[in-house]
């Protein structure tokens, strides 16, 4: 496991040199047919990953979110968003970071969230997360009221699960912000939020965030409540929380 986690740092290094390169910087941005919007630093950021992991493991699979799969029939596969939260990115803004996850047989066993701005790298195993080396930990929040709840893209939740639901749960925390995509579950896991949400998910937006999640002691389901990657959206909080926020959603 030491050897896979060893590597997710490495990708993400290569993966951030890339990025930094393109960051405040005039370049275009395209619309992809699911109208998000992609650009040259996306697509050499993934490039790059993918060139290390068929070097260092030919043997594994790739799952990429510009470029598609690769020998995904191996037990092993490498799943990858390269800018996760382009729209921040073409903003100017640091909340947007690389997803970096890694599946055997189906099931994700290691995790990683690069923000390449700030230099910060948490890293999952499913046991324990560390950020730029160093163990942390969500919070111990037991009650909704005292909860700082975040969530990606608060139009998305009206249109791929129950808005007034959402809006009662909102309603009933301590404030709400909408510092979402993977800078939200990176401040979850790290002890400065409580309750993180999106509404639409895709794989490569879901694996890397299980182990970093559960590893830092956390609870990340489905929005229905079952195994993450088995819906389309994501709920991610602490154990103490995560059943009360269930009861609210899904009511």
């Amino acid at each position: 496991m030491q050897e896979f986690v060893d590597f997710s740092k490495e990708l993400a290094r290569a993966s951030g040199e890339v990025i930094m390169r393109y960051f405040r910087r005039d370049i275009s941005v395209e619309t992809k047919a699911d109208d998000s919007p992609v650009t040259i630093a996306d697509r050499q950021a993934e490039e790059i990953m993918r060139e290390l992991i068929m070097k260092a493991y030919p043997e594994h699979g790739i799952i990429g979110e510009e470029f598609g799969n690769h020998n995904e029939d191996a037990e092993y596969q490498w799943v990858l968003d390269p800018i996760d939260g382009t729209k921040s990115f073409v903003s100017g803004t640091f909340l947007f970071g690389t997803l970096i996850g890694l599946m055997k047989d189906g099931q994700p066993i290691v995790g990683a969230i690069h923000h390449p701005v700030t230099s910060h790298l948490l890293v999952g195993d499913g046991e324990e997360a560390r950020l730029n080396d160093e163990v942390v930990c969500v919070r111990d929040t037991r009650s909704l009221r005292d909860a700082v709840m975040l969530y990606t893209d608060f139009i998305h939740v009206g249109q791929y699960q129950n808005g007034i639901a959402f809006q009662q749960l909102m309603g009933m925390t301590s404030f709400n912000r909408t510092w979402g995509d993977c800078h939200g579950y990176f401040l979850l896991a790290t002890g400065y939020a409580d309750i993180m949400l999106d509404p639409i998910m895709h794989l490569w937006d879901i694996v890397a965030l299980i182990p970093i999640i559960e590893g830092a002691g956390g609870k990340i389901t489905a929005w229905n409540g079952g195994p993450p990657l088995s819906g389309n959206g994501v709920i991610a909080s602490n154990r103490h929380l995560h059943s009360q926020v269930l009861r609210v959603l899904i009511a």
